[in-house]
């Protein structure tokens, strides 16, 4: 396999003393996983951050082996993982999408909306102006991988936003994590605990 594009960073699992195996979603050829020699180290620790966007190239002998890959930094998500609710948003969206999707399997759609919510998270001056995006965005995910059906329907307001993202637990925790580590949920309950001293209310 050789590949090179523009991707999202989704996740890194260390591997080894220093590098880890990283997954990346990309337009063109879906999620793609690689081994990022020195991902730990000092070089590449700013770039190997969840939800960065990134140029990479992937490089393998055969289909049957993990790609090597080499990562350039093409836009910086750092500077709002210092803020709670933002890094919590990030944090949800990445890890949901590296734990469900398939590998090599192109979803053009999922990518560019996935990019446009990232995008809203660090540019709207509140969860108001992204929440909506992102249910929208979970709902598509459900969609595509087969427990859904139809376009996504139209979220009006914060407060719509907050019910149907209520709404989507079950079957997000039905169907798209059944058998996953609980950590993958538990970071969507983190981001709705947030999201909720902004809406005034406690009820998860």
């Amino acid at each position: 396999m050789n590949a090179r594009a523009q991707g999202i960073f989704l996740s890194a699992r260390p591997h080894g003393e220093t590098a880890v195996i990283a997954r990346i979603l990309t337009e063109e050829y879906g999620m793609l996983a690689g081994y990022v020699a020195g991902g730990r180290g000092r070089h590449l620790r700013p770039v190997v951050i969840p939800g960065n966007l990134v140029d990479a190239e992937l490089r393998a002998k055969s289909d049957s082996q993990l790609p090597f890959a080499r990562l350039e930094l093409l836009e910086s998500r750092g500077p709002w993982l210092s803020e709670p609710l933002p890094a919590a948003a990030i944090n949800w969206l990445t890890s949901l999408t590296a734990s469900v999707l398939p590998e090599r399997q192109s979803y053009p759609e999922l990518y560019t909306v996935l990019k446009a919510v990232l995008d809203a998270i660090c540019g709207a001056p509140s969860a108001r102006g992204w929440l909506g995006a992102l249910v929208t965005y979970e709902i598509l995910l459900l969609r595509d991988l087969g427990y859904g059906g139809g376009t996504a329907p139209q979220v009006s307001g914060f407060d719509d936003a907050m019910a149907t993202f209520d709404r989507l637990f079950t079957p997000i925790e039905k169907h798209l994590l059944a058998g996953t580590y609980g950590d993958v949920m538990s970071a969507r309950t983190l981001l709705r605990t947030r999201l909720a001293k902004i809406s005034g209310t406690e009820n998860s």
